[in-house]
């Protein structure tokens, strides 16, 4: 296969895969750490009404979901490229990252989450997925 078709597919499947990680992870968290009384999460608008009642064990998930994702992704991403292996994880890692940069601006929260986000859990993340995904 074209190394360059083989690289944009393991961004791809990445993406994907690391997406597939982030929302499984979201979607389990409210059943082991409850959300806060009386706040709708069922939404965007419900969630960032409801951001001010989080405690920060509402955050744990949260950030597991964002560095296990980017992870994930990264080690896919890793294990199929044919070249450039790192280049492909940290294209997974910018993803996400952007990804998350979106969602802090458009639901906001504590700086303290929103600094530990965004420098630990997307570009680092992609970098182990990445030493852990090389051969």
């Amino acid at each position: 296969m074209n190394p360059v078709v083989k690289n944009i597919l393991a961004v791809v499947a990445g993406v994907v895969v690391g997406s597939i990680v982030n929302m499984g992870i979201i979607m389990i968290s409210g059943s082991i750490i409850p959300p806060p009384e009386g706040g709708d999460i069922t939404t965007m608008v419900g969630l960032k009404a409801t951001m001010h009642l989080f405690e920060p064990k509402h955050f744990i998930f949260p950030f597991l979901a964002h560095a296990l994702g980017t992870l994930v992704g990264a080690f896919v991403a890793t294990r199929i490229a044919a070249t450039r292996k790192m280049l492909m994880a940290l294209v997974i890692g910018l993803f996400f990252l952007i990804g998350g940069t979106a969602n802090i601006a458009m639901l906001g929260g504590p700086m303290w989450f929103t600094a530990l986000d965004i420098i630990v859990a997307y570009m680092p993340m992609a970098y182990v997925g990445y030493m852990l995904g090389k051969k």
